[in-house]
């Protein structure tokens, strides 16, 4: 089983970030980036793909979402964009691991071409990068001990019965808690899912909140642990689907809408999403809206 060794996907951007020990500053790295959507000669970031035969990605080594198992690459969005790759003509993903909050500043950084990591589309993280439509929507769950001992099912129960709510550094989660009215003296962060599923079962705190995909993955190899049925939490009176896609540099529109249009035959098709994305816990009810779009999540 994979080592799952930073944060979650939901995790979001601060406006400075640092990358290989250099602090990075987002808005003059994507006005460094800009020339990657053509050269003086015309050629576009795909034309550019297509002739070196591979399509560099990052990704987080979080199952299910996008990890290393051996040498290979799996998961959700590898999987995903490893089958619209082949379609738009570029046969391999080539593979860098990041910690998960220098994944947009490294692509910003131009060490790779696309975030691989089923990243959840935040306004925050719109005005850093350019996402892809949605790849799929993850209602949140919390994980308890074995036999749910306080008999948590939602945010809301979570607060009536005083726990304490462990959640992802950085994630969207802690804004979930907040918005429910768990005191924040209740709301302990955790650095990555292992460490969610430890305190849990050591008794540290009484749920760990996180999407549902990614908790049944985790319950996998933590029998003393189980999840409750999915939910979808609220923030400031609106639904929270947390949505993923891919993630592309500012400058490259042409890459991103010409995945866009595989994608889509995807997502449109049923049978074959479930049967691409079966193996890492997505099934129907993880296939996103029609009307569910990015535009509309990257204004909030």
């Amino acid at each position: 089983m994979a080592e799952f060794p930073n944060l979650s996907r939901r995790g979001f951007l601060n406006g400075t970030a640092a990358v290989g020990g250099l602090l990075v500053v987002p808005g003059l790295l994507t006005a460094c980036s800009r020339t990657d959507a053509g050269s003086a000669t015309g050629e576009g970031a795909l034309d550019k793909l297509r002739k070196q035969g591979f399509v560099r990605v990052a990704y987080a080594n979080e199952a299910p979402y996008g990890y290393l198992e051996g040498k290979e690459l799996k998961g959700e969005a590898p999987t995903l964009h490893r089958e619209i790759f082949k379609a738009l003509g570029v046969d391999e993903l080539k593979p860098t691991l990041s910690e998960w909050d220098g994944l947009i500043p490294g692509l910003q950084a131009g060490k790779y071409d696309v975030v691989s990591a089923g990243m959840a589309i935040t306004p925050e993280r719109c005005g850093n990068a350019i996402f892809s439509e949605p790849e799929f929507i993850s209602p949140t769950a919390l994980m308890v001990r074995k036999g749910n001992p306080k008999k948590v099912t939602d945010l809301a129960s979570a607060k009536e019965a005083g726990i304490t709510v462990g959640v992802m550094s950085g994630a969207v989660e802690g804004s979930y808690a907040k918005g429910a009215g768990i005191p924040e003296d209740r709301i302990k962060t955790l650095q990555k899912p292992q460490d969610g599923a430890d305190a849990v079962e050591g008794g540290r705190i009484d749920a760990f909140l996180l999407t549902g995909i990614s908790l049944r993955w985790l319950a996998k190899t933590n029998p003393d642990t189980e999840v409750t049925e999915a939910f979808v939490p609220e923030l400031d009176g609106k639904e929270q689907f947390s949505p993923g896609g891919a993630v592309f540099r500012k400058g490259n529109e042409d890459l991103r809408d010409s995945f866009n249009r595989e994608l889509k035959k995807i997502v449109s098709d049923r049978s074959r999403y479930v049967q691409l994305l079966e193996p890492y816990g997505f099934g129907e009810t993880e296939i996103p809206p029609a009307d569910l779009k990015t535009a509309d999540l990257c204004t909030g």
